[in-house]
């Protein structure tokens, strides 16, 4: 259900973009206008950091969303946090359960991690579901986590630990 993207990816991966970005926007960090363009995202699809993975979710052949792994903490904590987004016209059909699944299967046997986290909006259930299905636990309400939209949103904050 993913794979890595690279910079060949970026016209593909605009287009989705730009498609949702109004579904988006109330759920993401604000995003500059040169983000929807083809050459960011080449940029970006062509200088990704260590410690952070970019994927793509797949539908058959065609680029359905993306998951990332990120913000990686090595040492004692082996942790990293993941986010993910589905385009809105395939939602509903267990494309983003199966990419969370695939993604924590890296992130503990490739990427040699010993927790996963994620964050999530309160309204934002769906992705809640999705977490759950794939064995996460709801750790709490982290208040004011992170600015959206001109403001400090709460987040419910999930975590999975590796077994074993």
């Amino acid at each position: 259900m993913i794979r890595r993207l690279s910079a060949g990816d970026a016209e593909e991966l605009t287009t989705l973009l730009v498609a949702n970005r109004a579904r988006l926007r109330p759920l993401e960090p604000d995003r500059p206008d040169e983000f929807y363009t083809v050459a960011f995202q080449r940029d970006r699809l062509a200088n990704v950091p260590d410690g952070r993975w970019l994927f793509g979710i797949v539908d058959g052949d065609a680029l359905a969303g993306t998951i990332g792994v990120n913000n990686t903490i090595r040492g004692p904590l082996q942790t990293a946090n993941i986010g993910y987004w589905i385009d809105e016209r395939r939602q509903g059909r267990g494309l983003a359960t199966a990419a969370v699944g695939d993604v924590v299967r890296f992130a503990f046997d490739e990427a040699d991690l010993h927790r996963v986290e994620a964050g999530t909006l309160p309204e934002n259930v769906a992705s809640q579901r999705v977490l759950e299905k794939n064995g996460f636990e709801r750790i709490g309400l982290a208040r004011r986590y992170l600015y959206i939209g001109g403001d400090w949103r709460d987040h419910i904050l999930f975590q999975r630990v590796k077994d074993g």
